[in-house]
């Protein structure tokens, strides 16, 4: 695997140390920032932006859910840079606050270093960066539906020719359900469907990732129709054109 760059924003000193140690001997190098100032001010600055944000949710200065709302806010490709958000909370409502306002995935802790690396490696395969080069690749096609373009290749989706922002997630979701249209999808066959995300997850989790979704692509996310609830079963993305 590639060397990729990530940014840790953790104010617990001792476990950033043993984080980047470890991620370190897997290819990954961490830059510490022990505050939401100094990582925001990263973020923002001229350097290069890392490949994914790893964001502890309780930093002294700021709340690590407004760390989140900020870099999600902001002008340009630092926007889209992928968040693996940590919580010392048990609360599951947390989790879904996190993944409400832009966060890629969560892990509680204390956890094992080895499933915060698989999740690292989880997003990036998501993110196309361990793909191979863009010349040995085959184009694939974009998907149409009326006025919304999926294009796979560029990762971007855009609702008459408007940019639909979404998250690395977010946009396999959509990919997985899409290329499904018509099919009535279970959670577990959609999380199944996206590549790379080997990991267990909630299933309020894909609901509010699909509320997301529909905001991003729906005329009236209230009433949408594109992608459809089908009580007590899961999801179907609807054929039909504008």
């Amino acid at each position: 695997m590639s060397t990729h760059n990530l940014l840790m924003i953790e104010d617990d000193v001792r476990l950033a140390d043993m984080v980047s140690a470890y991620l370190g001997q897997n290819s990954l190098s961490v830059q510490h920032c022990a505050d939401a100032t100094s990582g925001l001010a990263q973020l923002q600055g001229a350097g290069a932006l890392p490949d994914l944000v790893i964001l502890d949710l309780m930093l002294p200065d700021m709340d690590g859910l407004e760390v989140c709302r900020r870099l999600r806010a902001m002008q340009g490709p630092a926007a889209k840079v992928p968040v693996l958000m940590l919580t010392a909370k048990g609360d599951p409502m947390d989790r879904v606050i996190g993944l409400e306002i832009g966060a890629d995935d969560y892990l509680p802790k204390p956890f094992e270093p080895r499933e915060l690396l698989a999740r690292i490696r989880a997003i990036l395969r998501r993110r196309g960066d361990d793909a191979p080069a863009a010349s040995a690749v085959r184009s694939t096609p974009a998907l149409r539906f009326g006025s919304l373009e999926i294009d796979r290749d560029a990762r971007t989706v855009t609702v008459a020719g408007q940019p639909a922002e979404l998250t690395s997630y977010q946009f396999d979701l959509l990919v997985a359900l899409a290329e499904r249209a018509g099919r009535v999808l279970t959670r577990d066959q959609i999380m199944e469907a996206v590549r790379g995300r080997e990991l267990e997850a909630f299933d309020r989790s894909i609901d509010v990732h699909m509320g997301r979704i529909r905001a991003a692509i729906e005329a009236d996310p209230k009433a949408p129709k594109r992608i459809l609830t089908v009580r007590g079963v899961g999801y179907v993305f609807a054929k039909q054109q504008d």
